[in-house]
């Protein structure tokens, strides 16, 4: 993180547009994360550049729906490969719509907050389920825009000590990734019981 927050302080006139070109990437599942990202603008708008910290929160909120769109686009143009795979073999395109109809606000809500590259498969997922793209749009407008702020300001106001709310967005992330997951089994096991999932 060090040396990623040093690296963008030495380009800070790039630096915006330095984070809203990696956030975008990590849509593609490259290794970069993107609550980092979002803690390393607000740090920098917070310490280097206050008068640009609208810049730095624009250019992290909008890399960070973006790179939304493009998890969703691979989703879309790759399902009927992914469903085509042998270890998706008893999965039905229809479940997942099904699913996606009953519980998508949620599951993107919740999915903004999975840390770890989930996030981008809950997208991805969205868009093999063929969620319909206005759907996702507004509903992941609104998680991006209240995680990405809370995120931001957070850092911002935390200025130099961004190491122990880096350290607390860690815990918080593996917290809502445990609570998903009991989630995920529970409805598994209800689904199990009236013969959805084989």
């Amino acid at each position: 993180m060090e040396s990623l927050l040093l690296w963008l302080c030495e380009y800070k006139e790039l630096a915006p547009l330095m984070i809203f070109g990696m956030l975008v990437i990590a849509g593609f599942s490259l290794p970069i994360s993107e609550d980092l990202l979002l803690i390393i603008s607000g740090v920098i708008a917070s310490t280097v550049m206050p008068e640009r910290h609208i810049q730095f929160f624009i250019a992290a909120m909008m890399g960070s729906y973006l790179s939304d769109w493009v998890a969703y686009g691979i989703g879309r143009l790759f399902g009927d490969k992914i469903y085509a795979m042998k270890w998706f073999a008893n999965t039905k395109r229809e479940d997942l719509q099904t699913f996606y109809e009953k519980y998508g606000f949620w599951t993107l809500v919740v999915g903004r907050c999975i840390p770890f590259g989930l996030r981008n498969g809950v997208f991805m997922s969205a868009g093999a389920g063929r969620m319909p793209f206005s759907r996702f749009l507004l509903i992941d407008g609104i998680a991006c825009l209240l995680f990405s702020t809370c995120l931001f300001y957070l850092a911002y106001a935390c200025g130099r000590n961004y190491e122990v709310l880096y350290a607390y967005v860690y815990q918080v992330s593996i917290a809502v990734l445990l609570v998903v997951v009991c989630f995920g089994v529970l409805f598994w096991l209800k689904a199990r019981r009236k013969g959805i999932v084989n």
